[in-house]
């Protein structure tokens, strides 16, 4: 509301400044700033609306139709980010979100202990329901991005612990050795994913108007072999500790010229060159541990010039579930970046493609927001008979396996 008390103060700021003299501007003016306003009040309405009904329908435990799942089960497939903690409890208890996405604003100025005693509140809400454990995701990767530094260590890139230059496999120590330090402190607090490591491939490409991607400076290496063996190591000693990792940005991200947090993107290349390159990684990885991937939202032009990846039927139905035979667990960049909030789609008509291609979680890092119109967008698709059962049913079975492998290791940590 704070936007249309605004408005209203600069509607009587031009009243008094032209009353009595410029009439016909004057009068221009108060009308464009009345329409100003009567958008944002709607746009507001809508809005609160909107999560009413998510909110209320998270309650119910009524099936839509015998071919659709349950309107709750839906919660399963969303990770969020937040502001207000007690907003965020509130959604955990209607069980409308399978994780959270903990970053710098959650974090700055506590102490570990701080950040640890309120992910168990969130743990134990989720136990007192008989529930398996929250996914509690982070962006640590070292380097520019270590969204939990301070209070854990600020560690720097991979990239910088080896030298692909030498033999990779002589210094699996020091990869190893990051990779328990880095566990090891994400386990104190809580987390048990991990939003690393990238393994796109660095191709030095220039990104126009790079405010966040920063490809280049976040890539292990150039070389897929090296690539591919420290990403393996770094995941397979995370597995040690209880935590998962992710492998990002598929179909990669290092020959893209665009950033996708700020406009849509294209990847130009032919998938034979994908797979006996850039692919590598991401192959190795998946089919090795027990790895998530993350699907990015850059179009794979050769194969659906129309679609974000992260969207795409063709790119995670046909590549990934289908060709690779892949089921692992399969979830989105943030779904609040221009490339899939400012598409045709939207961010709406997105979430529902998403889901329908076998993707199983739809991360909303940064505007929490955003998750009502993306669950409500959901919820409708479920009453008009409008999401694959099909696909929802693989889905479910695959989070139900990993939520037993994680209240598993929970229980042995």
């Amino acid at each position: 509301m704070i936007s249309s008390f605004l408005i209203l103060t600069e509607i009587w700021a031009f009243h008094k400044i032209f009353r009595g003299k410029r009439r016909r501007l004057s009068i221009i003016i108060l009308a464009l700033a009345w329409l100003s306003l009567s958008t944002a009040t709607a746009s507001q309405v809508k809005f609160l609306l909107t999560k009413k009904t998510v909110l209320d329908n998270l309650t119910h435990e009524t099936s839509v139709t015998p071919a659709t799942p349950k309107v709750t089960n839906l919660g399963a497939h969303f990770v969020i980010g937040y502001r207000d903690f007690e907003e965020l409890k509130l959604l955990v208890e209607k069980q409308g979100v399978a994780g959270v996405f903990i970053t710098n604003r959650n974090v700055r100025y506590k102490t570990k202990e701080q950040v640890k005693q309120e992910i168990q509140t969130l743990q134990e809400i989720r136990r007192s329901q008989g529930l398996p454990p929250l996914l509690i995701a982070a962006d640590q990767e070292g380097g520019i991005v270590s969204k939990l530094s301070p209070p854990l260590t600020k560690l720097p890139p991979l990239a910088r612990i080896i030298d692909d230059r030498k033999d990779i496999d002589q210094q699996k120590d020091k990869v190893v050795e990051y990779a328990t330090k880095q566990a090891k402190e994400l386990v104190e607090i809580g987390v048990n994913l991990n939003f690393a490591p990238v393994v796109d491939l660095n191709k030095g490409t220039k990104v126009i108007n790079d405010k966040y991607s920063k490809i280049n400076r976040r890539a292990i290496s150039e070389n897929k072999e090296v690539v591919a063996k420290v990403a393996l190591w770094y995941c397979q000693t995370l597995e040690i500790y209880g935590v998962k990792c992710t492998v990002k940005h598929f179909p990669g991200l290092g020959r893209v010229n665009t950033d996708t947090h700020i406009a849509e993107a294209e990847l130009n290349a032919t998938v034979a060159d994908l797979i006996n390159n850039d692919w590598v990684p991401f192959w190795r990885v998946m089919k090795s541990t027990q790895a998530f991937t993350m699907i990015g939202h850059a179009k794979l032009m050769t194969v659906d010039p129309e679609n974000a990846a992260s969207f795409s039927r063709k790119v995670v139905t046909e590549i990934i579930r289908k060709n690779w035979q892949h089921d692992g667990i399969l979830i989105t960049d943030d779904f609040g970046m221009q490339a899939v909030y400012g598409s045709k789609d939207g961010l709406e008509n997105a979430t529902v493609k998403s889901i329908n291609a076998g993707v199983d979680l739809i991360l909303l890092s940064y505007d929490e927001d955003l998750y009502y119109d993306a669950m409500y967008a959901l919820m409708k698709a479920a009453k008009l008979g409008k999401l694959d059962a099909q696909v929802l049913a693989k889905s479910q079975q695959r989070l139900d396996r990993f939520s037993s492998i994680v209240k598993k290791e929970t229980t042995q940590l």
